[in-house]
This record gives C-alpha cells, structure tokens and sequence, in this order.
C-alpha cells in the first residue's frame, strides 16, 4: 500500500449526526491511505460530543509538527455557526441557515484561513448542506470536493430537478408520476419533500445553491456504491456535471466484519470520537439472549419526531406482533418534558412488553444491526440507516417521513428488494394493524426468507466494492492519485472507471 504521509485533507460539516457520521467513515478510509484528514464543524459539536466523553477531542494544536508529518490521524476543529450552543435549530431552522450562510460562513473562512497558515491542504472537502462553504475553498486556491451523502438516485433527482431537464408536473398533481432515467416510475409519495411547492424552503434554498455553486467543484465523491445503484450511475454517466463517483458504502469499519477489538484500537488510532448522544449498551447483552434472526429493531434516526398517535401505534403494533423487538426511543429527561406535550410511550407499555421488548434512549447501531439475534428492522429509511442495513445484511421494513426517506423507501423495496414499505392511512398514520402486518411480512410471510437472501447479497456485494479492485476503491484510488499529484488532472478525469 501507498502512504502519502505528507497529504493533508480539510473536512467540514455541520453538527448533525448524519451529516458528521459518512464525514468520519471517509475520514478513516483517507488515514488508512496515509492521508491526514482535519475535520472542521461548528462548536455545537463540541458541546454535544463533550458531554458524553471524558477526553476533549483532538485538534491540529494538540500534535506537534514531527508527528503529524510520521502518524496520519483525524482531528477536529470548530467554529461558529453564530449561534449559541443553547439555541433550538430544529425549531427555527431558517434562521439557522440564513446565519450559517453569513455568520458561519465568515467563522469558518477565518478557521480556513488559520490553519493554512500551519498546513498545507490538498483539497477541502464539503457535502451539499453547507454550498456556501464552496466558495471558501476557492479563495483560497484550495480545489473543492463534494461528498454527497444521499443515494446517486437523489443526486439525479435533484440534478435534473434544479437544472430544469425534466417536467416535475408530479408536484402540482400528485396523481402524475416520474420517470426519470435509470429509475422506478416514481409515484408522489416517493418525491423528496424538499423539492416540495412552498415547503422546506430553506433547505430547498440550500440544495439550490449547491447545484449553482457545482461548477467549482473539482469531483463529487458518492457514499453509496455502484453495484446498489447501477442503473442511476450508468444512466447520469455523460449527462451531468460533475460526474458522481461512489465510493462507498461509508459506513464504520465495524460493519465490514472487524472484530470488536481491532475496532477500539482504530478509534484509539484516530483519537476521536463524533457520537453526539451516550449508547446504552445494555441493549446487546439482552440481544444476546433473544433467539437467531428473531428480535424487529426499531429506531426513526436522530431527527424525525412521530406524533403521539403513531408512536401508540407503533408500540401498539409491536406489541400485536408478538415478536421480541428493541426499540431506539427518546423518553422524557424530565418530569417537564413529561407533561409538556413531549411525546411518550404509552401508559403500559412497558409492562405489557416485558422481558419480550427493550426500549433504549439510543444505541451502537452498527452494533445492533451485526448482531445474530437481529431479524429486520423498522427503519425512517435515512441513507446512512439504509447503507448500515444493506451492509449488515438485515431487511427492512421501510418507515419514510420526510426528506430523501420516501425515495429511499421505493429504493429498499423495489430496487434492491430487501423490505416492504409500511402504508400510511388517510391522515398520514399508520394503524397498529399495519406495523403488525409488515412485522409478519418479513418475518413469518412468503416473500420473508426472499428477501432476507437478497440482503445478504447486497451485504456481499457493498463488501466487494471497498476491497481491493473494487468498483469504489477503483474510483478512490483515481481520486487520490489526483489530490496527490501523481496524474494529469483532464487526464484522470477523462479515464475514470466507474465500474
């Protein structure tokens, strides 16, 4: 293998745990290349990241100069979204946006302009929810690069979308459909709402920009992998631009078979660690106890909030299924939240449930999904969920809510066919009746035991792209080579493998 010991990477991303987590999987696949990787976002990280590790996160001031040109390593460094730690994004999003297009824009150039003055970066590598942070790398004179942490069917989507290269009648009638090259006839409930009429105008904003800024981006590098979504690449080969190289999927190490130990000893090695939330690893020892492929794992991602009705249907269903499940759900931290409308599990639940349910505040993920005792999993249908799940080997039952999750959603079910998506009813709620009936499709139902061996042959496939001669080590390496200076540029460019 080839270090390139001198070659040192800027990163940076908001702090969000989707957005820090394929960040940080691409950050450790660089340092095994010999690469140094600085992974700049915004102080809100530190806080969250702070209060549930007893070492502070590494950062360039932490490591002498001599170490840092013999030990390739990730460190963290922060700057100001101009808000206070103590601010509710979630709540006032749009204010949020418009000051990390001002505020945090200038903080982060600043950050930029500070640590150039130490190191020498090849490129500054972004993701397409901070598009005004494009700009900074070219002042710079740093080449840009873009990670997209959705599927390349949602770069599609979006490409074609705000490029105006095809009718999107479907937005102004949802009983027209979508037919876009390399793809299901897309329905309107399989529509990102973020291309939404006068809904998440914001983030719509953002995404814009994105695609208006792309013509100063050097490469745009996938987190999903070609054999997952062969015909998107091969349809959007050609006709955009930039191209979109996959080179995942980026998901942890762990999930490609690491041993629990050679996976502590690379976190030591990285000397970080981005979980914003503490895991309660009680959950994996009462997996251990549960029967091979039996227990539904259930988990709705960090951000999506379900209202009281679904989450008693929810519980309700688990309950009606009869099968032992663990769920991922964030009860109240205090009597306050209680009685404040905050949503709750049902009176009884608990009780009802006994030994046959666990419920956790939140888990190690990877860890859940690799485990034995895992048969499925109710998922919200985030990309990172849904590349964790198809390396893991675990079908689904596809839950969508909002964002990429309903275009996700079609693809986990009739793309790689590897789940059922649940039906939602005339107010948009799913009935106990129907959690019930997806738990009994992927487990005790016909087409359970097809699907399953579908997962375990996406899992084989995701593993194959990483190693050696690969579909996405083939484009990593391409890209590397080129941030190092050992090829032409056009001519990189020109001679690129997808496949």
């Amino acid at each position: 293998m080839v270090l390139h010991q001198n070659i040192h990477v800027l990163m940076t991303t908001l702090a969000l745990q989707g957005h820090l987590n394929p960040m940080l999987n691409f950050a450790k696949i660089l340092v095994t290349k010999g690469i140094h990787v600085t992974i700049a976002t915004t102080e809100l990280a530190r806080h969250n990241i702070l209060k549930h590790t007893t070492t502070a996160p590494a950062t360039n001031d932490d490591a002498d100069a001599d170490a840092d040109a013999t030990m390739p390593s990730i460190k963290l460094e922060f700057f100001s979204d101009g808000l206070d730690v103590d601010f509710n994004r979630q709540s006032n999003y749009d204010y949020w946006v418009e000051t990390l297009e001002t505020e945090g824009r200038k903080n982060f150039s600043n950050l930029v302009t500070k640590l150039s003055e130490r190191t020498k970066f090849s490129c500054l590598i972004v993701h397409q929810f901070v598009p005004w942070f494009i700009s900074v790398a070219k002042e710079n004179n740093l080449p840009c690069v873009a990670l997209w942490i959705q599927p390349c069917a949602l770069y599609s989507i979006y490409y074609h979308f705000f490029n105006k290269l095809n009718d999107f009648a479907i937005l102004q009638n949802s009983n027209e459909t979508l037919q876009l090259p390399g793809m299901p006839l897309l329905n309107f409930d399989d529509i990102p709402t973020f291309i939404f009429p006068n809904a998440h105008l914001a983030i719509q904003k953002v995404l814009s920009d994105f695609f208006a800024f792309l013509g100063d981006v050097k490469w745009v590098l996938g987190a999903s992998f070609y054999e997952l979504e062969e015909e998107v690449v091969e349809s959007i080969c050609g006709v955009v631009r930039p191209m979109l190289y996959p080179i995942g999927p980026l998901v942890s190490p762990f999930l490609f078979g690491k041993e629990k130990e050679e996976e502590e000893e690379e976190e030591r090695d990285f000397g970080l660690s981005v979980d914003m939330w503490k895991a309660d690893d009680s959950c994996l020892q009462w997996l251990d106890g549960q029967d091979l492929g039996s227990v539904v794992y259930v988990s709705f991602g960090s951000v999506v909030v379900l209202s009281q009705d679904q989450m008693d249907n929810v519980a309700n269903g688990l309950l009606m299924s009869g099968k032992p499940f663990l769920w991922v759900f964030k009860r109240p931290s205090s009597e306050k939240e209680s009685t404040d409308g905050t949503v709750r599990l049902p009176d009884g639940f608990l009780e009802a449930a006994g030994r046959r349910g666990m419920v956790v505040n939140w888990c190690s993920q990877e860890k859940v999904l690799k485990h034995k005792a895992v048969g499925c999993f109710m998922t919200h249908c985030g990309w990172n969920s849904t590349l964790e799940t198809v390396v893991a080997g675990v079908p689904v039952i596809a839950f969508p809510e909002w964002a990429d999750q309903p275009t996700n959603a079609r693809l986990l079910t009739d793309v790689f066919k590897m789940g059922v998506r649940i039906r939602k009813g005339d107010e948009g709620i799913v009935s106990s009746k129907e959690v019930e009936r997806c738990i009994w499709e992927m487990t005790d139902g016909p087409n359970a035991t097809t699907m399953a061996k579908r997962a375990v042959e996406l899992m084989e496939a995701g593993k194959r792209a990483v190693e050696d001669g690969g579909s996405s080590h083939r484009n990593l390496d391409l890209f590397i080579a080129d941030i190092v200076g050992k090829k032409d540029t056009t001519k990189v460019h020109a001679n690129l493998e997808i496949a």
